[in-house]
């Protein structure tokens, strides 16, 4: 019994160490890719592991309100994780912002007789993929440009809405949309992505809400060594510099 009892309290201490090195983190789908890079430099210089699940930024804030498991939370806004610290879901004062993301049309037309641009402006193209701006900020603010050129009453119908944005950039890539609404930052991650992004035009910001995306601490990592070494990791030159590098400013 005494054997046992000591044993069960040394599986337990080594679980609780091993929680104390690992970390969960949210993270917006726009910014997976980057994340990925990210948690591999960070591993590669701590003795911590980071797993990562991407979701949109609505998704997440529905999960996160119902206590999932996660430490961190990388969201494509500032809103929601304002809105997590005023609730009591996330630390006060560990808000930071990591990324300024852009937002691109782009368009699956082999040849244009028009600019991109005009492409967009006279809604040529059959179908338009973008987020769901109920849940994506990408998707909020590709709708907000529509809006503000006078396009989404007549494009209504034509939308192609995807869950997050990494599901509408895939409607456009597979060819199921010829043309959409995406982040600038998909335009380095593949040599198909890159090929794509040669009819594209970089929206200008003042078509929509800036897309300013923030990082913060939840309540369940306040303790987490790991989770707290991260986000101060994210702040240092280096990881800046990886995430300009990924296309955000």
């Amino acid at each position: 019994m005494y054997k046992s009892l000591i044993l069960f309290v040394f599986i337990f201490f080594c679980s609780q160490q091993s929680r104390a090195n690992d970390a969960r983190l949210a993270v917006a789908s726009n910014f997976v890719n980057t994340a990925q890079v990210l948690v591999l430099k960070f591993s590669e210089q701590t003795p911590y592991k980071v797993s990562i699940s991407a979701a949109s930024t609505g998704k997440f804030y529905a999960q996160i309100r119902q206590a999932a498991p996660f430490d961190m939370f990388l969201s494509a806004d500032r809103q929601t994780p304002e809105r997590l610290v005023n609730e009591g879901f996330a630390v006060k004062g560990t808000l930071f912002d990591y990324a300024r993301g852009r937002l691109v049309f782009v368009s699956q037309a082999p040849s244009l007789s028009t600019s991109v641009e005009q492409f967009l402006r006279q809604a040529q193209f059959k179908k338009l993929a973008i987020a769901n701006p109920e849940l994506a900020p990408y998707g909020l603010a590709a709708k907000q440009t529509l809006d503000a050129l006078g396009l989404l009453p007549k494009v209504q119908a034509r939308l192609v809405m995807g869950e997050n944005i990494g599901q509408a950039a895939h409607f456009v890539f597979s060819g199921n949309a010829d043309a959409g609404l995406l982040p600038r930052a998909f335009a380095l991650e593949t040599p198909e992505q890159k090929k794509l992004y040669q009819n594209s035009w970089l929206v200008p910001e003042s078509l929509h809400q800036p897309i300013i995306q923030t990082a913060v601490l939840l309540t369940r990592g306040q303790h987490n060594q790991a989770a707290r070494a991260f986000m101060q990791y994210l702040q240092q030159p280096e990881a800046q510099g990886i995430i300009a590098s990924h296309g955000y400013n």
